[in-house]
């Protein structure tokens, strides 16, 4: 962290750090955190960022004065605001929690419970007039279908002149190419047909993947990383448990029933829950696939890049499960 950086901490929330850590935000480019102490030994993290919005703090900051368990509460400025501003960008201050992020492992049954309970809290909160603000989920992903119509583009012209990770990226993407295409073109038929019939929306986190919750003593969880909060039907969390969970739990491994009984009495839309799914498998797609071909970035990052590419593209990856999802509610091509 520099002297800048530090010196508007100091002034915003009225903190004074003896250290700050960088802390690896894996895929969140728009974002750099730190872990910093204070004299007192006091651990928080600081965070940079330029990704999702800013209302995912109101929502964070509901849920604590709720009392709900497993909710972060950000620290609120000197005059009261959730967030600084500092070289254009969010900047924030929540309490340390945790150093145990839940794909490390150790996911027991009361973890996978308090999982679910918090997701059910996050969902049962009031839309106030603040939350109100949230984005709203359309069903139209049209930044996502995108982004994959030009990666196709950029990677089907990949040649032997290229490095070898851009070619080994290529070959991934055009061996995926025909059901990537069917993909994109199943859940654009499916969102047409979902906006047309709206269901009830919740307070969604939007990406509650395991990556986003840290473990505590006595089955504690927390999920952090609120910047893509959403006003969404539940099924946009869901899938992470219920349609796609294998995907983003360490070595595959789901406790659905106890994530169940921490929810609640629940039927999700299995249509929903396809679409939701399929989207989220064309949006890794892309942007791994962008990182592992991307010539300016670290070796390592593009090695774990392609990894993560191809993990997406096995029989249990992400792409796999949301051609079974599509084809089980009859909406995937023949």
């Amino acid at each position: 962290m520099d002297r800048q950086l530090a010196a508007r901490v100091a002034g915003e929330f009225g903190l004074t750090f003896v250290t700050a850590v960088p802390v690896d935000l894996g895929a969140d480019p728009a974002a750099r955190m730190w872990r910093a102490t204070t004299a007192d030994g006091r651990g928080y993290a600081v965070k940079l960022t330029g990704g999702g919005t800013a209302a995912g703090l109101m929502v964070t900051a509901r849920l604590a004065a709720r009392g709900v368990p497993g909710i972060v509460a950000p620290l609120t400025t000197r005059d009261g605001r959730l967030a600084a501003v500092h070289d254009g960008r969010r900047l924030t201050v929540t309490p340390w929690v945790s150093d145990r992020p839940a794909p490390a492992g150790g996911m027991r049954p009361v973890h996978w419970r308090a999982y679910g309970a918090l997701l059910a809290a996050a969902h049962a909160v009031p839309v106030t007039e603040a939350l109100a603000e949230l984005p709203r989920e359309d069903h139209k992903h049209a930044a996502v279908a995108t982004a994959v119509r030009e990666t196709d583009h950029r990677l089907r012209a990949v040649d032997d002149r290229a490095d070898r990770w851009t070619r080994q990226t290529a070959t991934h993407w055009r061996d995926a190419a025909a059901d990537l295409a069917r993909l994109l073109g199943a859940v654009d038929r499916l969102g047409a047909e979902l906006r047309a019939r709206p269901a009830e929306t919740v307070v969604c986190h939007g990406d509650p993947h395991l990556g986003n919750l840290l473990l505590g003593p006595d089955g504690q969880v927390w999920l952090i990383d609120w910047d893509d909060a959403v006003l969404a039907p539940r099924e946009r969390d869901l899938m992470f448990v219920v349609g796609g969970g294998p995907a983003f739990a360490p070595e595959g491994r789901v406790d659905e029933a106890a994530f169940r009984a921490g929810y609640g009495p629940v039927r999700p839309d299995p249509v929903r829950l396809a679409y939701h799914l399929g989207v989220r498998a064309l949006d890794d797609m892309w942007s791994w696939s962008a990182d592992a071909a991307g010539p300016d970035r670290p070796e390592a990052d593009r090695v774990r890049a392609l990894r993560i590419v191809a993990g997406l593209l096995s029989p249990l990856g992400l792409v796999s499960l949301a051609r079974r999802a599509l084809a089980d509610v009859g909406r995937w091509p023949d």
